[in-house]
C-alpha cells in the first residue's frame, strides 16, 4: 500500500497536570519540542510535534492541556483536550502516584466511545514505583497495558514504543489507492487544473498532486490541462481519456465538453470516496433539495487559509444553494478543528471539504455528531454537483466500486 502525504498516526498524551506529560513528549521525540515546568499547567493548548516512530514511520504526537485543569481558562483548556479525542489514532494516559480516580476513568470513558483505543504510563516512577494493588485495580476494570515509566531512567522506551506499534490502527499510516481501482496501467486519466485567485501561488493544490501521484504509482498517464484548453485537446487526443476529473468549481462547463461515454468526477469527491464518509454523503447529498426558508448551513473547512472574494466554501457554495434552492439560507464556517460555534441540531446540513489536510480518522470525528443526530452530510464535491444538475454523473465511478 502507498503512503499518503495524511497518513500520519496520531498519538495523543493525556492526563492531569504535572504528571509529566511534556516530559514523555519530550523523550520520545528525543529532543526537547515541548516545555516542561513543575510548575502546574505549563501546557496550555494542545500543541503537536511530528517525529520517526520505528516501524510505523513519520507520525504526530499531541500534547495536550491537563485535564484537571481549573479555572475559566481552565475550562476552555480541557474542552480543547477533550476535542482532540475524536482527532487522533491512540491515546496515551499518563497517571502518577498510583492515582487512578474519577478525571482518569472520564477520559477512558470518552476513549471508548471514539473506538480508541489507549494504553496507560504510570510516569515517575523513580519517585514512586506502580504498586501491583495499583495494576490490579485499574485493570480489573479496564484491560489494558500499563507501563511503569521514568524520563530520568527512561528503560522503558523500548516498551512504551512497542505499545504504540502495537495499538495504532494500520489503516493510520497505510492508504489505499484513490484511483487504482478505477485504472489499468496505461490507462489516460485528464485532469482539468483552473488556476484561479485560490490557487497557490506557484504550485498546484494539494490534491491535484495527490492524483498525479496516484495515477502514476498506478502506472497509468496523467495530462494537466486547464479548463480553457479542453475543446482543443479532445478535438486531437487519441486515445480519448479514460478518466477526468475536474475541480469542483468547472464542474457546470467541463460536463458539457466531456462526452457522456467518458467517466467524469471531481477533485473533492474522489477524496470523499477516498477518505470521507462516502456512504453518509451520498445519502445526504439529495437532501440539498429539503432545505427550507431560515435553515442553517454548516462548513467545515479543514484548514485555514487566505479568505479571498472567489471562495469555495465561504462564498460559491452558499451562493449557489441559495441560487439553485431559492431559500433564504444562513450558513457557519469552521476552519480547521475549531469548535462549533453553536449545537449541531440547529443545522440543516452539513458541508465537508475534501479533507485533503486531514486524516479519514479527522473526518469521521467531525461528522461524527452530525450523523449522529441524524442531520444530512455532504462533502464539497457532491454538494457543487448536486447544485449543478450532474451529481449522478460525478459520482458515477465510485458507485460501481462500492456495489463490487
Amino acid at each position: 500500500m502507498n503512503k499518503g502525504k495524511d497518513a500520519k498516526p496520531h498519538v495523543g498524551i493525556f492526563g492531569r497536570r504535572n504528571n509529566g506529560k511534556s516530559s514523555i513528549i519530550n523523550a520520545l521525540a528525543g529532543q526537547e519540542v515541548a516545555i516542561v515546568s513543575a510548575m502546574a499547567g505549563t501546557t496550555t493548548d494542545p500543541v503537536k510535534k511530528s517525529i520517526e516512530i520505528p516501524g510505523i514511520g513519520a507520525s504526530v504526537l499531541v500534547d495536550t492541556a491537563g485535564i484537571d485543569d481549573t479555572g475559566e481558562l481552565g475550562v476552555k483548556r480541557i474542552a480543547r483536550t477533550r476535542a482532540i479525542i475524536k482527532t487522533i489514532d491512540l491515546a496515551v494516559l499518563v497517571i502518577t502516584n498510583n492515582m487512578f480516580g474519577e478525571y482518569e476513568k472520564s477520559l477512558v470513558d470518552e476513549f471508548k466511545s471514539f473506538d480508541l483505543p489507549f494504553f496507560i504510563i504510570h510516569n515517575k516512577s523513580d519517585v514512586e514505583p506502580l504498586s501491583g494493588i495499583a495494576r490490579e485495580k485499574i485493570t480489573a476494570t479496564e484491560p489494558c497495558i500499563i507501563i511503569d515509566f521514568s524520563v530520568v531512567q527512561p528503560d522503558a522506551m523500548a516498551e512504551v514504543i512497542q505499545a504504540i506499534q502495537r495499538l495504532v490502527p494500520e489503516s493510520a499510516y497505510t492508504t489505499k489507492s484513490m484511483l487504482g481501482d478505477l485504472l489499468a496501467p496505461d490507462d489516460i486519466v485528464l485532469l482539468v487544473t483552473p488556476i484561479d485567485s485560490e490557487a497557490p501561488e506557484g504550485r498546484m493544490i494539494l490534491p491535484q498532486m495527490q492524483a498525479v501521484r496516484d495515477i502514476l504509482d498506478n502506472h497509468a498517464v496523467a495530462i494537466l490541462l486547464r479548463e480553457n484548453q479542453l475543446r482543443h485537446y479532445l478535438k486531437h487526443a487519441k486515445p480519448q481519456p479514460t478518466l477526468v476529473i475536474t475541480d469542483s468549481q468547472a464542474f457546470g462547463m467541463v460536463s458539457k465538453i466531456i462526452p457522456r461515454n467518458i467517466p467524469l468526477t471531481s477533485f473533492s469527491i474522489m477524496l470523499a470516496h477516498h477518505k470521507g464518509d462516502f456512504d453518509n454523503y451520498l445519502i445526504g447529498t439529495p437532501k440539498i433539495a429539503d432545505l427550507k426558508d431560515g435553515d442553517r448551513v454548516l462548513i467545515l473547512e479543514s484548514c485555514t487559509h487566505h479568505v479571498s472574494c472567489d471562495d469555495i466554501g465561504r462564498v460559491k457554495i452558499p451562493n449557489w444553494m441559495r441560487k439553485e434552492t431559492g431559500k433564504r439560507l444562513e450558513f457557519d464556517t469552521v476552519a480547521g478543528l475549531d469548535n462549533l460555534p453553536r449545537d449541531i441540531h440547529e443545522y440543516a446540513l452539513v458541508v465537508q471539504c475534501g479533507g485533503c489536510m486531514i486524516t479519514r480518522k479527522q473526518i469521521a470525528g467531525r461528522l461524527r455528531p452530525a450523523v449522529e443526530a441524524g442531520i444530512p452530510v455532504t462533502n464539497y464535491g457532491m454538494a457543487i454537483a448536486w447544485l449543478h444538475g450532474i451529481y449522478e454523473r460525478s459520482v458515477a465511478p465510485f458507485l460501481s466500486l462500492e456495489k463490487n
